[in-house]
């Protein structure tokens, strides 16, 4: 993806500001390719306790899923209401939190067996989640993070994720990794890297060239999903619509 294309996503693209401070920006290397549903319109992805988990969007198609790394398949799942359109999710203590798309509806499920075991409103729309410390963060396609106490869902802070002084839009789904957000920005082929304390923009990953090698057509198979194995120190990253999930590992950064 063209760097110039990337700025085009920032917000009032008509007001002159300020040149960002450079940044730095990475490719990439596939380390191994794994299967995947392409069925599924990925919406949020970790890893946890040897298994993938995935959150899928659609009406009468969303569900949370614990996955098999080297099948794809799924072992455990449990479906949204018909009503509700899929979203992120995220661990929490011995909980899944996900969020849903326009409803405001989040689900908590039991991470052992996927049984839900409550849920709770939200206002504005729901896209990414990820935990920072003891926050629960939450995107909605807009620029701003929203972080919340994931025990009462009452909200405490919000930062605006920023190049240098320029406001970045369409973030999208969430995973914390050694103390920093990455989160895809929709319908483009990259990662940023976000400061949770600040929302600047840290780094930028480029994963031109993945879709194409995942075989993904139509204008809805994005890159969406990406999930670390903090014990191994695996990245994995997929989209909507894959039959390839990758473990990758950053190249070429400056």
């Amino acid at each position: 993806m063209m760097f110039v294309f990337a700025l085009a996503l920032f917000a009032d693209p008509a007001v002159a500001a300020p040149a960002p401070q450079p940044i730095e920006r990475c490719g990439y290397r596939i380390v191994q390719t794994y299967p995947h549903d392409a069925t599924s319109f990925t919406q949020g992805l970790f890893w946890d306790g040897g298994h993938l988990y995935e959150s899928t969007g659609q009406y009468g198609r969303s569900r949370v899923a614990r996955l098999d790394l080297k099948t794809g398949k799924a072992v455990a799942q449990t479906k949204l209401p018909a009503d509700q359109f899929g979203e992120g999710i995220t661990r929490w203590g011995d909980q899944i939190i996900g969020v849903t798309w326009r409803g405001g509806v989040g689900h908590r499920w039991r991470i052992k067996d996927l049984k839900p075991v409550g849920s709770f409103r939200y206002a504005g729309e729901g896209w990414g989640v990820t935990m920072v410390g003891d926050s629960l963060v939450l995107s909605d396609g807009t620029s701003e993070l929203r972080f919340f106490d994931p025990a009462t869902m009452a909200e405490q802070r919000r930062v605006t994720v920023r190049f240098g002084s320029r406001p970045l839009a369409m973030i999208n789904e969430l995973e914390t990794i050694d103390g920093e957000i990455w989160a895809n920005v929709w319908m483009t082929d990259m990662i940023v890297r976000i400061d949770p304390a600040s929302g600047a923009i840290r780094a930028w990953v480029d994963l031109s060239g993945l879709k194409g090698d995942a075989g993904a057509t139509g204008h809805d198979s994005v890159l969406n999903g990406i999930a670390w194995d903090s014990d191994r120190k695996r990245l994995f990253v997929t989209g909507k619509y894959w039959p390839k999930l990758y473990e990758i590992a950053l190249a070429d950064c400056g």
